[in-house]
C-alpha cells in the first residue's frame, strides 16, 4: 500500500472543502508551498492569508507566488500566527473555509527559530473562532527538531478538548510528524476559549 506524504495528505484533506471564492489562512507561510496551493484553490474570486513572522519566509512566498502569477490572491501579513484573531478583518470573523499550520522551522533556514507550543495553541484557538461552519483545518506538527517534541505535545492536548465541542477531528500519526484535520460541523457549544 502507498502512503501519501502527510503534507499532501493536508493539502488533499483540504481540496475536498475548499471551494473557489472563498477565504483561506496559511497560518505559517514558510517557503509558501501550502500559500500556492491554498491561492490556486479559491481561484481569481477568493482570498487568502498567510502569516510569518520572519520576513525571508514572506519573501520566499511572495516570490513562488509571482512566478505562478497568483500574488493579487494573497495577503501576506508579517506577525505571527497567534495574532490572526486580531489580524484577520472582523467581518470574516467565522468564515473561513481553510485553514493550515504546518508548525516547525523555516526549511533552509535558522533551525532555532522555530514555531512555539504557547503561540501555537493560541493560534488554534483563534482558528477556531475564525473556522466557517464545515469549514477544515489542518495541524502538522512535525516532533524531530528541538522543541518540536514539546509542541506536538501541546497540540494533541488542546485537541482532545475540541472533539465534544463542535468538531470532528482525524489524525494520522507517523513515527515522525503528526497531522490533525479539524472539521467544524456546527455551531453550538463551542470550546470555552472561543469569545
Amino acid at each position: 500500500m502507498t502512503y501519501l506524504p502527510l503534507t499532501q495528505l493536508a493539502q488533499e484533506q483540504i481540496s475536498r472543502h475548499l471551494q473557489p471564492g472563498q477565504i483561506a489562512i496559511d497560518a505559517t507561510a514558510g517557503n509558501g508551498h501550502d500559500t500556492l496551493f491554498l491561492a490556486q484553490q479559491v481561484g481569481a474570486l477568493g482570498q487568502v492569508f498567510g502569516f510569518d513572522i520572519q520576513q525571508q519566509a514572506l519573501a520566499n512566498t511572495r516570490q513562488r507566488l509571482l512566478d505562478a502569477k497568483l500574488e493579487e490572491r494573497v495577503t501576506l501579513i508579517h506577525d505571527g500566527h497567534q495574532s490572526m484573531q486580531a489580524r484577520i478583518p472582523q467581518s470574516l470573523h467565522g468564515s473561513i473555509s481553510a485553514i493550515m499550520f504546518n508548525l516547525g522551522y523555516l526549511p533552509g533556514s535558522d533551525k532555532s527559530s522555530i514555531t512555539q507550543p504557547k503561540t501555537t495553541t493560541t493560534a488554534i484557538q483563534a482558528a477556531t473562532k475564525l473556522l466557517a461552519i464545515n469549514g477544515v483545518m489542518t495541524i502538522l506538527a512535525y516532533r524531530g527538531h528541538t522543541g518540536g517534541m514539546d509542541e506536538a505535545d501541546a497540540v494533541a492536548r488542546l485537541l482532545k478538548s475540541l472533539g465534544n465541542n463542535g468538531f470532528k477531528i482525524s489524525e494520522h500519526r507517523t513515527p515522525g510528524p503528526w497531522l490533525y484535520v479539524i472539521r467544524s460541523c456546527c455551531q453550538i457549544a463551542k470550546p470555552a476559549w472561543v469569545y
